[in-house]
């Protein structure tokens, strides 16, 4: 095609025409959506009210423990510490970031 007789120069010639006809066509047998198929209602699924906080968060200062966080952490406080066996097992039982327990990390 030449410069002057490309579709994009003639905005009202026959392809432009064409798109348009077939831009309508699709558009007629798009279904009409409404508006409870789009966005469920909770009643479908459960949304988070709020967002969870972290423990990065509340060390940081920007956001405040839940129970839940506070009973974890005493839990773990009083879990016995594990011994050097143990935690060369854990250690060699996991295969790491690449999840291959033959390079453990």
């Amino acid at each position: 095609m030449t410069p002057g007789n490309t579709p994009d120069d003639t905005a009202e010639g026959p392809f432009a025409k064409l798109v348009d006809e077939q831009l309508e066509l699709a558009a007629a047998r798009l279904p009409a959506l409404e508006p409870a198929l789009v966005h469920p209602s909770p009643v479908d699924h459960e949304e988070r009210r709020d967002p969870h906080a972290s423990f990065e968060d509340v060390l940081l200062g920007n956001a405040e423990p839940t129970p839940e966080m506070l009973e974890e952490l005493a839990a773990l406080e009083a879990a016995p510490p594990l011994s050097d066996e143990e935690l060369a097992r854990q250690a060699l039982s996991d295969g790491g970031a690449d999840g291959d327990p033959l390079t453990p990390e």
